[in-house]
């Protein structure tokens, strides 16, 4: 039989309907089946206008681009075998991309809508879009490419068809360092003779409101565009057409767009006068080529019903809580004015849209009330179609309100909208409701993945680091998230700030780097969130064998390590100084004299009559104060000792000694103030039982007490969890990896609060902020779509499934599968497309047997650990295993 060729061939660059790359991309590609164990591979590339270049290549992942840089636009072409001695495969199907408009070809100017200056006094939230044009002739073309960017959000129309299929471009970076650029092949939308190109453009992440208390980004003053269109046309010949003073600008029918609070469309409204562009009235950072996925429309959903209200509005239930926007087909006579409001949940009591558990108070500040408000007046047209691409939307649910115009539920559509993550992972058991919060957790995380990993698509919307340095080990199984990741660690970085410091969360239109909030200021470099740019960059690597993204964030890296080991040394938490006024010796590496979020969203207690108790809204003083020094000190403890391994990888010795040396002071320093000889921790919460066990704080001697102190108090809080934020992704495998995966699997099936499957039962479509999400009367609170709590599913994965990455492998080249199973599991099967190829595992028990199937991908090694401890080796097929449980 014919040996198969290598497959999946890919760059680490994204784009819109084909790849897009910088000056020097770099390759990937999937080896195939019965390759030699390090086999050497051969490529042939071509780049338009060069002779082919074969050239070997002794990986296949990362390979760096082996030929001179590329030109701007230049096309590519290339293919892959590899070769042994006595045996070569075919070639791979060729895969093709472009080189994108580098930074110093562009000359296309920076154009401004006439009337943006007067415009930009209006309250962030309420401005208008713009639309800015331009006409030109062409004779017969052979290939076009759009080159365009913006400061704002942007869409482009050739001839009344939009270009590409991208939304929400060029993206939410941080705009004063970062701008990516969009490529578009527009050939089949040019006319012969006459066209006219048109730009819609309107705040975006730019200028528009950000976070939970809706203030405007702060990147920059007047919105933007550059744009230039490549003409290759029939002749031979080449044109360019760019934005330039010849432009004209003209008001837009959006009368009003931000991403947050929504968009009004008036299709009467007077297009006005044009008027001529400013040019280059604005400053922006180089143009770059994007690491990740475009957003997209990635499905549609019907309503599922539409329900007239006693008052005559319209509730929409599209039975999924989901980030995007509604389309709508039917806009009714001319004139009529469509109102769509939308949310997570509805009143409990009356059935009519609620989203008063999203409104939020500042101390000092009036309430900031939640919106997600649409609307569209008519013009009658009979196909005129509204669809609010200058926003986007977390909801479930819609309120439309148009008088007595009748609407049919035919007529509306949920676009999804989200980046375009290839899906990677899959899981599936025979426990319905086990599968059930699998998909809930999915779908959270796909809500939160609109261009950056947010905290939740409705309230905030903001990349929170904690979010995802807690939620990636669970994302990077779901979807391939290499270049998404990428992306927002590049906004990560460029928002550090001066003294090393990492923003909450980024991009951070705030601007918090530049002072000028003393609370925000002060609430900024806090553990388990600062540290995502340690934790982040080495879950990417062991995932993905990327060395590069270790090498981009090294800097910023050890800037924050340093920053954070510098404050344990001159900064105590006031306890500690009323005990000694003197520091004890082992202070210096205790982490205590600085701001901590802390193990955030631990379960609330609750008082007599069973009401929840939050310290951080009844007694926020209290809070800010309270020393969180136990989990500073432990996260210090593991951004130092990954540090250390990531300057090994990077061949940084003296670097890696320094810190694997720190990181030991560091653990002793933990030890001594937080466990005592007994195995207790002084705060004696669940959350630091799992740190100890799963950062490897506890000494060997006192790891069963720990466990067991950690058992105690899951048993008396009726084996509810007790964990929070940083730690409930670790709880379930700590349990099970130190003997107690009964009782790990009694939390995880806990149907009453605080539970995974008590939000199922209460009718979640995603992933809540609280676990009382909704309460027992069905009233909500705070976010109904928070994906950290949804972490759990990894669990799923490594545990009940049974695969895990091996634990110093890196890109899957080992892996370990060993089930853990249990009586309310009969079997379970998953697989994973990692970069050596797909790994599938499907386990059933019968009786006191289990049966077990494996399949081990090329370049791969598998250690299959069955019920009865027995440990087996696989290499590369398929393999099948059969032992006794019990």
């Amino acid at each position: 039989m014919a040996t198969p060729a290598p497959y999946d061939l890919a760059i680490d660059f994204g784009g819109d309907l084909f790849p897009v790359s910088g000056c020097s991309p770099r390759l990937s590609w999937k080896p195939s089946a019965g390759i030699p164990a390090h086999a050497a591979h051969e490529l042939e590339i071509h780049v338009e206008d060069r002779p082919p270049l074969t050239t070997p290549a002794h990986d296949h992942l990362y390979v760096d681009w082996p030929a001179p840089p590329l030109r701007s636009g230049e096309r590519v072409r290339w293919r892959v075998r590899w070769r042994g001695e006595a045996l070569t495969s075919p070639w791979s199907d060729w895969h093709t991309f472009e080189a994108g408009l580098l930074d110093g070809d562009w000359t296309a100017h920076w154009i401004t809508p006439a009337g943006d200056p007067q415009k930009a006094l209006l309250p962030s939230g309420a401005r208008p879009a713009h639309v800015l044009r331009a006409t030109f002739t062409a004779a017969e073309v052979v290939r076009a490419r759009l080159y365009s960017t913006a400061l704002g959000v942007y869409e482009v129309l050739l001839n009344g068809e939009r270009a590409g299929t991208v939304e929400l471009a060029p993206g939410s970076t941080s705009y004063d360092r970062t701008l990516y650029a969009q490529a578009t092949d527009v050939t089949a939308s040019l006319l012969l003779g006459v066209n006219t190109l048109e730009i819609v453009l309107s705040d975006g992440w730019y200028r528009g409101q950000v976070g939970a208390f809706r203030k405007p980004a702060g990147w920059g003053e007047l919105l933007a565009v550059r744009l230039e269109l490549h003409l290759e046309l029939a002749d031979g010949s080449r044109q360019v057409v760019r934005t330039d003073r010849r432009w004209m600008s003209t008001p837009s029918p959006i009368t009003r767009a931000d991403l947050m609070d929504g968009q009004i469309t008036d299709f009467l409204a007077a297009r006005g006068p044009e008027r001529p562009v400013l040019v280059d009235a604005v400053t922006a950072p180089p143009i770059d080529w994007s690491p990740a996925p475009p957003v997209r429309v990635i499905e549609d959903r019907p309503a599922a019903s539409l329900t007239r209200m006693p008052d005559g509005a319209w509730i929409a239930d599209f039975g999924q809580n989901a980030s995007g926007w509604i389309a709508l087909t039917d806009l009714g006579p001319a004139g009529t004015r469509t109102v769509i409001d939308h949310g997570e949940h509805l009143d409990p009591a009356t059935g009519d849209l609620t989203t008063t558990h999203l409104d939020i108070q500042r101390p000092g500040d009036p309430v900031t009330v939640f919106v997600q408000h649409d609307e569209a007046v008519s013009s009658g047209a009979a196909d005129e179609v509204f669809e609010p691409r200058h926003t986007v939307h977390g909801f479930r649910y819609a309120r439309l309100q148009r008088g007595e115009v009748p609407l049919d539920a035919s007529s509306l559509t949920m676009r999804v909208v989200h980046t375009d993550l290839r899906p990677t992972g899959t899981f599936a058991c025979s426990h319905p409701d086990l599968n059930h919060l699998h998909e809930v957790a999915r779908w959270s995380f796909r809500g939160n993945a609109v261009d950056v990993p947010t905290d939740c698509p409705t309230r905030e919307r903001i990349g929170w680091t904690g979010d995802y340095q807690v939620f990636l080990p669970s994302a990077a199984r779901l979807y391939d998230v290499s270049g998404f990741s990428r992306k927002w660690l590049r906004s990560v970085r460029d928002d550090q700030l001066d003294d090393g410091r990492i923003a909450n969360f980024s991009p951070d239109g705030r601007r918090i780097k530049l002072g000028g909030d003393k609370r925000l200021d002060m609430m900024t470099g806090s553990a388990g969130w600062g540290d995502a740019v340690v934790l982040v960059p080495w879950e990417l690597y062991r995932t993905y064998g990327d060395r590069q993204v270790l090498a981009e964030n090294w800097d910023a890296m050890v800037r924050w390590v340093e920053w954070a080991a510098a404050t344990a040394r001159t900064a105590r938490h006031p306890s500690r100084v009323a005990r000694s006024e003197a520091p004890l010796p082992h202070e210096e590496f205790i982490w205590d004299g600085s701001f901590h979020w802390g193990e955030w969203a631990e379960p609330k207690p609750r008082t007599e009559d069973g009401s929840p108790v939050d310290s951080t809204e009844d007694a926020p003083e209290a809070w800010m104060k309270a020393d969180k020094g136990e989990v500073g000190t432990a996260f210090l403890y593991r951004s130092t000792t990954t540090l250390a391994r990531i300057a090994r990888v990077l061949g940084h010795d003296a670097a890696a000694a320094r810190y694997t040396g720190l990181g030991a002071r560091i653990k002793e320093a933990w030890r001594t103030e937080f466990l005592d000889a007994t195995g207790r921790t002084t705060v004696d919460t669940q959350a630091s039982y799992v740190r100890a066990l799963a950062y490897g704080l506890a000494p060997e001697n006192l790891r069963d007490a720990v466990t067991a102190r950690l058992t105690e108090l899951i048993e008396k809080a009726g084996t509810h969890l007790g964990t929070g934020f940083l730690s409930t992704a670790d709880l379930l495998p700590v349990l099970t990896d130190t003997g107690h995966a009964d009782l790990a699997y009694r939390v995880l099936l806990q149907r009453t609060s605080p539970s995974w499957l008590g939000m199922l039962d209460r009718g979640a479509t995603t992933v809540w902020e609280e676990w009382d999400g909704v309460d027992e009367d069905g009233n909500a609170n705070a976010s109904l779509n928070h994906y950290s709590k949804g972490a759990v599913i990894q669990f799923l994965h490594t545990h009940t499934l049974g695969l895990r990455q091996a634990a110093d492998s890196v890109a899957w080249e080992r892996f370990v599968v060993a089930p853990v199973p249990h009586a309310s599991v009969d079997w379970a099967r998953g697989t994973f497309d990692s970069p050596r190829g797909t790994i599938a595992v499907d386990w059933r028990a019968e009786g006191a047997s289990l049966h077990l199937t494996v399949d081990v991908p090329p370049t791969c090694t598998a250690t299959v650990v069955l019920p009865d401890g027995q440990e087996l080796t696989a290499g590369p097929g398929r393999f099948e295993y059969s032992a006794v449980t019990d």
